[in-house]
């Protein structure tokens, strides 16, 4: 039986972080190219250090790249001209790291034919899956958002920050991360015991200036009283920080997979999401764990819910499903019933029946690239839909 009182962490890292700007130029080339084809294939990788961005990965798309890999005319202007406007957008203008500076490499090159023949559909032959792998989606109601308190509240604190700077508060620059640690009782998060905050800076200010800039926005963010004369704050420990983002350290796509997912709360099966087309399972296939664990959970079914479903690679149907309701199961409702209907419910979880319940060939993905791909409000345009409830009358249905 799991505990029911405990401490537990989790961390989030900002949009300037080296990391996510990495993450964030990978999906502005899959925006780009599911804008120029909704079927492209992506698969675009980014490095980022010192006044220097390489992309690297192999793409396939009309309009982008012909079968003998030539570039389509302007294409490649296009990936410069919008990689230079994502990291404008998140802020750098450093003399370490400036988006109008920097030294661009674009390495990207046509999709091996032998991933292509078994991901195509042909025939009688379904779309397959990009690689096999295995897949969670989590879901738990300790927050409105039905995320983990410890990560949406790190999460929050960051955004919160973002929005200050870009706001003009010229004191903040945009590497940050954020850490909060949580005391639960009955399972329940009651109080944060431990805040900690790291944020790049204007030069000459001080732990103790960065501290009374930034404390009144974390408090804001959490829940009234949910820090006391006890909680422990740590705001830029090492003193000084304001040499940072890429320029500080490395960042490469797809190394803050537990940020993007659930703050280690759950499991995970290891792909990365940024960067990546719909057809790749690594991303498509954990949205649609997520959108039915959390519709599991707003259905009112059960407090949490972990599930797990895997590939192999070029086949359709997915090879398993395991459900965990972590002894939180409401009435009748239990994993076999779950694992036996839930996957019909999106059509048995196809790659192609996924892309199309949750319409994925969009460019929606760029702004995923910070704050978590979960626990984000569906948008208008088909951002974020797996984050929809809409499958919570079906899910009753089969009490």
């Amino acid at each position: 039986m799991s505990r029911s009182n405990f401490l537990f962490t989790s961390e989030s890292v900002s949009e300037g972080h080296p990391d996510k700007v990495a993450d964030r130029i990978s999906d502005t080339v899959v925006d780009l190219f599911l804008s120029k084809d909704p079927y492209a294939r992506v698969a675009c990788e980014t490095l980022t250090t010192t006044n220097l961005v390489v992309l690297a990965g192999e793409i396939r798309g009309q309009g982008i790249m012909d079968v003998d890999g030539q570039w389509a005319p302007g294409v490649q202007d296009e990936i410069e001209a919008a990689v230079r406007a994502a990291v404008r957008d998140i802020g750098y203008e450093q003399s370490g790291f400036h988006w109008n500076k920097f030294e661009f490499i674009n390495r990207l090159h046509g999709q091996s034919a032998d991933i292509a023949v078994g991901v195509d559909a042909a025939g009688n032959k379904d779309e397959g899956a990009g690689d096999q792998g295995i897949m969670f989606g989590y879901a738990s109601n300790e927050t409105p958002e039905l995320m983990p308190a410890t990560l949406q509240y790190s999460h929050n604190i960051l955004k919160r920050l973002a929005e200050v700077r870009h706001g003009g508060d010229k004191r903040l620059e945009p590497d940050a991360k954020s850490q909060v640690t949580i005391q639960y009782e009955d399972g329940v998060p009651v109080r944060a015991t431990s805040i900690v905050l790291s944020t790049q800076h204007a030069p000459g200010l001080s732990s103790a200036d960065v501290a009374e800039i930034v404390k009144p926005h974390i408090l804001a963010v959490l829940p009234e009283g949910f820090t006391d004369e006890s909680t422990v704050w740590h705001i830029n420990p090492t003193g000084i920080f304001e040499i940072g983002g890429p320029d500080g350290d490395a960042g490469v796509t797809g190394r803050k997979i537990i940020v993007d997912t659930y703050g280690g709360a759950a499991p995970h099966g290891g792909g990365a999401f940024s960067g990546k087309d719909p057809t790749k399972v690594d991303r498509s296939a954990a949205y649609a764990c997520r959108y039915l664990a959390k519709n599991v959970v707003a259905a009112g079914l059960a407090d949490r819910c972990t599930i797990q479903i895997s590939y192999a690679i070029g086949v359709a149907k997915p090879q398993s499903i395991h459900v965990d309701l972590h002894g939180t199961g409401k009435g009748p409702i239990n994993e076999a019933v779950l694992e036996a209907n839930i996957l019909g419910l999106i059509g048995g979880a196809t790659p192609r029946s996924i892309r199309e319940h949750l319409g994925l060939n969009r460019p929606i993905y760029a702004r995923t690239a910070a704050y978590g791909h979960f626990g984000r409000a569906p948008e208008a345009d088909g951002g974020f839909s797996w984050e929809k409830t809409d499958l919570v009358d079906q899910l009753k249905a089969l009490i």
